[in-house]
């Protein structure tokens, strides 16, 4: 591994306050398991919590884990880097699979079964399962309840939890403008302008292209599915087909990566480190290390400290990344991805600073400040200057 990165995992380290996150990366799924946590860490319950022995860890997961990349599989390693930080037996987690998130009756039987099974804690992975999971926490008030990429919450036994990808997002962007023959970018969304988790990612990336690039122009293709391998496939070939060079993604299956990969072109991936199936054209992948999360969840849980309140954090917490570049990325992208990463570790940069153009000509924001979390998690139905969306 580069010196700088293993810099950049020692800086991450001495800024992490509240969560404990990993110092160094020596395999690939190592970016999503928080290795170098340590269990004596943990300590004894204050007589609110639940004995570590008598914890038990619920999770809904919107696609099988066991498919080997993407969304489902990411948060189920930080699950099972959670279990291996904090030394619980296989018996204490409890997973269920392929549950559809448009599927309100399929989601409550699953946070039912989770309860019957004596969870004592449940997270619910998917934007769908938010309503469920809010309905179910006022049922159960004795069970915490943690809802992934949400809003909704109730501030005693259910949180939402989510990080600050863009930061990522824009150093994948970097990467992407850099590596570009064609100036042709294409990024398969799940969703519209409506959803601010998936467009502000769109902005972030593309802000990253044209801080390096400003003749390279995204084109987006939505799904409108979280979860649809055959659209997304289908998106993928249609970019593909327009000679877009650089493929980025906001889904689940790795289809934009594994197409890319065959007809010779790069990819940025997502959720885990992509490179496992494409190591011939991944350049980078966005990461999440959802164990970051989930270990100082059940620990508070078993401490008997939850409070309740919800979770947003970002590079400097060690949620959220990027893997290290192939060694074929042109010359000097390395140097301006370390630029760019220690502005956004030191405060100076926070990505949706000061006046933003959008793509039909209007602005966003304002000289010398830059966007709250409120409008960044749910404010965000724009896309930036570089931005096609096709029909």
């Amino acid at each position: 591994m580069k010196i700088i990165q293993k810099c950049r995992s020692l800086f991450v380290l001495i800024l992490s306050l509240s969560l404990l996150c990993s110092c160094g990366n020596t395999r690939i799924d190592d970016y999503a398991t928080n290795k170098g946590y340590e269990q004596s860490s943990v300590t004894e319950n204050t007589g609110k919590g639940i004995p570590k022995e008598e914890i038990k860890v619920g999770v809904l997961h919107i696609s099988d884990p066991a498919e080997g990349g993407g969304y489902s599989y990411t948060h189920d390693i930080g699950i099972q880097g959670m279990q291996e930080n904090l030394g619980l037996r296989d018996d204490q987690i409890v997973r269920k699979l392929n549950v559809d998130d448009g599927d309100s009756k399929a989601i409550n039987q699953a946070i039912q079964e989770c309860v019957d099974e004596g969870c004592n804690i449940i997270f619910t992975t998917s934007w769908g399962y938010m309503q469920p999971t809010a309905d179910m926490a006022e049922k159960y008030p004795d069970i915490y309840f943690s809802h992934g990429t949400g809003y909704m919450s109730n501030g005693t036994n259910f949180n939402n939890y989510f990080g600050r990808i863009y930061q990522a997002r824009y150093l994948s962007g970097i990467v992407a403008g850099m590596n570009t023959k064609t100036n042709k970018l294409g990024y398969v969304a799940a969703q519209d302008s409506s959803n601010s988790e998936v467009t502000g990612g769109i902005d972030a990336f593309a802000m990253g292209v044209y801080s390096v690039n400003p003749d390279a122009t995204i084109y987006v293709k939505v799904t409108n599915s979280w979860y649809d391998p055959a659209a997304e496939k289908a998106a993928t070939e249609e970019l593909l087909a327009m000679d877009c060079d650089v493929m980025s993604q906001h889904c689940d299956t790795p289809y934009p990566q594994t197409l890319a990969q065959e007809k010779g072109v790069y990819g940025i991936g997502y959720n885990s480190d992509m490179s496992k199936e494409t190591p011939a054209s991944c350049l980078c992948s966005v990461i999440w290390n959802w164990s970051a999360y989930y270990t100082s969840a059940v620990q508070s849980v078993i401490e008997g400290t939850w409070d309740g309140s919800n979770y947003y954090g970002g590079m400097t917490e060690g949620l959220v990344d990027i893997t290290e570049l192939a060694d074929f990325c042109v010359d000097g992208t390395q140097e301006k991805v370390d630029e760019a990463t220690a502005q956004i570790l030191s405060g100076s940069f926070n990505v949706f600073d000061g006046v933003i153009e959008t793509n039909d000509g209007s602005t966003i924001g304002e000289e010398g400040k830059t966007l709250d979390d409120a409008t960044i998690t749910g404010g965000i139905n724009w896309y930036y200057k570089n931005v096609v969306v096709l029909d």
